[in-house]
């Protein structure tokens, strides 16, 4: 599904250049939940930018579903992100004064899927991260976990391909943390591509793979296998 050979990303500084990513070469298979770790400044909320086309690599190649993003558009590159990815952030990127329903719905206002079927598509999404009974409330009454429930359902409306969740345990309680990380597995269980940028190793474990980064580069990139199921406090 994934495939990137020697991605480099600079940034210039007041025309002092800064290397974010020095050569990053892997790739991610359908169906697989992989951890992406790493300290602050490390490179890995770039390479979750560039994944997730939300920003272009300065070096090397990155191919998604086999086609190669230098090939795409700008105006393509977005229509895939609609329709093949979803999003969960740290910091939930809810409106909160629409209800659930709402916020569930936006990625749906910008797809091809007629009127007449999001309603039940909002819903099912809803339902998969047991919300549904505060389908009509405004996001901003719901507490830290629930609100990052929603964005998980947001993320599925649109059934993509692939998840991408940016530190999705970063704000909230150690309960709440388990639950959504809970969520994620849950959906990995029934096929999907999940990719988590985090610090914590805890959170990390729950995939079954690990891709370590450091100073812009891969220092390690393990199976865990053994630890799928792991459990624990994720603070």
């Amino acid at each position: 599904m994934i495939e990137v050979s020697d991605l480099k990303k600079e940034y210039l500084e007041e025309e002092t250049p800064t290397r974010a990513l020095r050569g990053v070469t892997f790739s991610i298979e359908k169906g697989e939940f992989v951890s992406v770790m790493g300290p602050s400044g490390s490179g890995k909320s770039t390479l979750l930018h560039i994944l997730s086309f939300l920003d272009r690599p300065t070096g090397g190649s990155y191919k998604f579903q086999g086609k190669s993003i230098d090939e795409m558009t700008d105006k393509e590159l977005a229509q895939v992100r609609n329709k093949d990815m979803g999003f969960v952030f740290q910091s939930f990127n809810l409106l909160s004064r629409l209800t659930v329903y709402d916020n569930v719905e936006i990625p749906l206002l910008y797809s091809d899927i007629p009127p007449s079927k999001r309603a039940t598509l909002v819903e099912e999404a809803v339902r998969s991260v047991g919300l549904e009974e505060k389908l009509h409330t405004e996001a901003g009454k719901l507490s830290g976990g629930q609100k990052q429930r929603v964005a998980i359902a947001r993320a599925l409306v649109t059934d993509p391909n692939i998840i991408f969740a940016d530190e999705p345990t970063g704000n909230l309680d150690s309960e709440s943390g388990l639950q959504v990380m809970e969520i994620l597995e849950s959906l990995n269980d029934k096929g999907r591509t999940v990719v988590l940028v985090t610090h914590e190793t805890q959170t990390a474990e729950f995939a079954n793979r690990i891709i370590r980064i450091k100073d812009g580069m891969i220092e390690s990139d393990k199976e865990i296998i053994a630890n799928r199921h792991h459990r624990g406090n994720l603070k």
